[in-house]
């Protein structure tokens, strides 16, 4: 039992498994920042251009009900959901650009890291001498 635990723990600390985890749960935050622009913020405004603060409601009847005498359904209308559709289209197009969004802050800020160039190694004591000693003999070579 000590090296199955032993194992499990080697697995779980590594560093890829602890990157995944913090990823899933940032991804779960901004899954619910992005919802939260989506029905806070964007559906409003659309509401106020179509009149509905939402798509989903939105459908075409195929065939009506079929009522008895007593008027009760006898057969469900068949109906063609088409806004629901629609809003699953708004809702990933929003999602699916705020992720670009952020993506694309991060390779910026990734980019500039790189560009900032490492300072050049110091010399070894060996290359320093040997430059010495070429200095000496081109000096011995031009006075000749």
């Amino acid at each position: 039992m000590g090296k199955f635990l032993s194992d499990f723990k080697a697995f779980a600390m590594k560093g890829n498994i602890i990157d995944m985890a913090v990823g899933v749960i940032i991804g779960g935050a901004f899954g619910k920042i992005v919802s939260s622009l989506v029905n806070d913020i964007i559906m409003p405004l659309v509401s106020m251009a179509t009149g509905s603060a939402t798509f989903s409601g939105l459908k075409a009847t195929l065939r009506d009900a079929q009522l008895d005498e007593a008027g009760e359904v006898v057969k469900e209308a068949v109906t063609f959901n088409y806004g629901m559709f629609i809003q699953n289209i708004v809702d990933f197009l929003i999602i699916a650009f705020c992720i670009f969004v952020a993506i694309r802050m991060i390779m910026k800020f990734k980019k500039k890291e790189e560009e900032a160039p490492a300072p050049a190694p110091e010399p070894s004591k060996e290359e320093v001498l040997l430059t010495e000693i070429r200095d000496l003999l081109k000096q011995q070579g031009e006075k000749k």
